[in-house]
């Protein structure tokens, strides 16, 4: 039956004919795999659509479709600050979305509260609930292991972040999985990092985080901090894995402190709160010199960092991933240009994700679309999904 499922997974609609060039398999192990298939719930019979005129002489060919809504996938965001929770079918096509704001500082069973919450909204908008869901896949800002654990890391900030959500969450098979690892799989999937064998994907909100991507395979490591960057805490006039949002926030508010922000700057313009790097790009767009000195900096600290992963890895591109990705484009393009200054291996392209805020949900998607398909007929396909998908 796999055979089959695999062909139907890719095809609009298929025949018998279709699925036999396809797999090799005879006509009546075709047919009857397909009638155990619809059986299951993966499968539907579907219509005849030939134009008028299309006929052809004897029993018209039975067509096949697969059913994308016969169980569902979860990605979610548990990010630091926020989470969001997508819900998709089996062929990755977001169909809801919900979003949950938390605090920093709040505690383990607090954030497992609001990342349930978020399920559950963004299942109740698909008309279902979490016995729909086949696999759920978590991003969260910390390293966590193929069991979905996370060391205990400083300050206990990793297992607060992770709050144990493999076994917390009870929507099919839960995956934990480090933020910028999904953020990498979704760029390679349906972003910048298409076509690429070896590139990063660098998260660059609070911190710096990098999802590795080395000749097509994923870098984890043995507790899955492959791609913690404590290590530019060692790097000169870097110093430390702080984001460029965060850094941008403090560079800005030295230089109001300092007086070198006139009071009309847009890095003044969010009142009693400190300007954010968006403010500083388009401050530095309209000609203010504090804020363009300021762009120039965040530029040589992301050239830095992205010699330091071209060092170690010899990538291909490095790309600035997550939700301030399309406002750092000035950025980008002064790191890029500071860049050879600061490698001896051929220099890697530099870009900014297109993907913005989505990147790790996408990537969380992909990754629990792919553990469905690889294996399909371990998981039984609830009545639920069946009732949601035709509603």
């Amino acid at each position: 039956m796999s055979a089959v499922l695999d062909h139907a997974w890719d095809v609009p609609t298929f025949t018998a004919t279709d699925a036999m060039t396809a797999t090799g398999l005879t006509r009546a192990t075709v047919l009857a795999r397909a009638d155990d298939l619809v059986r299951l719930g993966w499968l539907r019979e579907v219509e005849d659509h030939r134009p008028p005129g299309g006929a052809t002489k004897g029993r018209p060919a039975r067509h096949y479709a697969f059913e994308p809504r016969a169980g569902y996938v979860l990605g979610v965001d548990a990010g630091q600050h926020r989470v969001t929770a997508c819900v998709a079918d089996l062929r990755g096509g977001v169909l809801a979305r919900a979003e949950r704001t938390q605090r920093d500082d709040e505690d383990a069973a607090s954030r497992v509260a609001v990342t349930r919450a978020a399920v559950a909204e963004a299942l109740d908008a698909v008309g279902a609930d979490d016995r729909a869901v086949l696999v759920t896949v978590v991003g969260i800002p910390a390293p966590a292991d193929d069991r979905g654990r996370s060391p205990a890391g400083q300050d206990g900030y990793w297992p607060r972040m992770n709050a144990d959500l493999a076994t917390e969450l009870a929507a099919g098979r839960t995956v934990v999985d480090n933020d910028a690892n999904l953020a990498a799989i979704a760029e390679g999937s349906v972003g910048a990092g298409v076509g690429a064998s070896s590139f990063v994907a660098l998260l660059s909100g609070e911190r710096f985080g990098a999802g590795l991507i080395v000749d097509g395979t994923l870098l984890r490591g043995r507790h899955g901090g492959a791609g913690e960057l404590h290590l530019l805490d060692l790097v000169e006039d870097v110093g430390s894995a702080d984001g460029l949002g965060f850094v941008a926030r403090a560079w800005a508010q030295e230089a109001i402190d300092a007086g070198d922000v006139p009071p009309g700057s847009l890095m003044r313009r969010r009142a009693a709160e400190p300007a954010e790097l968006v403010d500083v790009v388009e401050a530095a767009q309209a000609g203010e010199e504090a804020a363009a000195a300021i762009v120039d900096r965040l530029g040589e600290r992301l050239a830095r960092v992205a010699a330091v992963l071209t060092g170690l890895l010899d990538v291909e591109r490095v790309i600035v991933a997550g939700a301030l990705a399309q406002a750092a484009g000035p950025i980008v393009e002064s790191a890029a240009a500071k860049l050879p200054a600061h490698t001896h291996l051929p220099v890697p392209t530099l870009v900014a994700s297109t993907l913005g805020a989505d990147s790790v949900t996408l990537g969380a998607v992909h990754r629990g679309v792919a553990m469905v398909r690889a294996d399909p007929l371990r998981f039984e396909l609830p009545e639920l999904a069946g009732v949601a998908a035709h509603a």
